[in-house]
């Protein structure tokens, strides 16, 4: 069989390296996979590096997890263009994730008791300035960020229209701000 042949057996090659560990038919299979794999991943935006080093992985997964085929669910190009895919959104997520290196390590330091003091201060003047608002505006400024609430999820529960649950609010934040400045 020619690896590049349009009619290869590729279930039939996978089938060899799930049974036999056959070296030859993962041959044929890198030959085939691995090139199309690195294409695929450099089209989704992933660099050169990245893409070789993920097409490999790919085919080690191909080798290692070759009893996990079946050939009923999905040919083996899907099987392995969904490793690859999978391969690239654990690239992304690593690359995203900071290195354990950069993770500070041991006890926070102790904070100023300035700041403490400072920031106890800002709180209990934020309370009093929440505290003067009307009802109304305070009631929507408490469900948008202490409930977490969007505006459209306020004007659900309220019954409210969306449009003055946002006059509300501006309004009521437009107070704070002068109340603590």
């Amino acid at each position: 069989m020619q690896a590049d042949n349009v009619e290869t057996d590729w279930a039939a090659l996978v089938q060899r390296v799930r049974d036999h560990q056959d070296k030859a038919a993962f041959a044929a299979l890198f030959r085939h996979f691995a090139p199309r794999v690195k294409a695929f991943l450099m089209k989704s935006g992933a660099d050169a590096g990245l893409a070789e080093e993920c097409a490999q992985d790919v085919m080690a997964t191909l080798w290692q997890k070759a009893h996990l085929f079946d050939p009923a669910r999905a040919s083996v190009a899907t099987w392995v263009f969904t490793i690859a895919r999978n391969k690239r959104i654990d690239a992304l997520r690593k690359a995203r994730r900071a290195e354990p290196e950069d993770l500070p390590w041991g006890p926070e330091p102790e904070p100023d008791q300035a700041e403490v003091l400072e920031a106890q201060q800002e709180t209990d003047k934020l309370g009093q300035a929440l505290a003067q608002l009307p009802e109304k505006q305070r009631a929507l400024i408490e469900r948008a960020f202490y409930g977490d609430l969007s505006h459209s999820e306020i004007a659900t529960e309220t019954g409210l229209p969306l449009g003055t649950i946002k006059s509300r609010i501006r309004l009521a934040l437009d107070r704070l701000r002068q109340q603590m400045s």
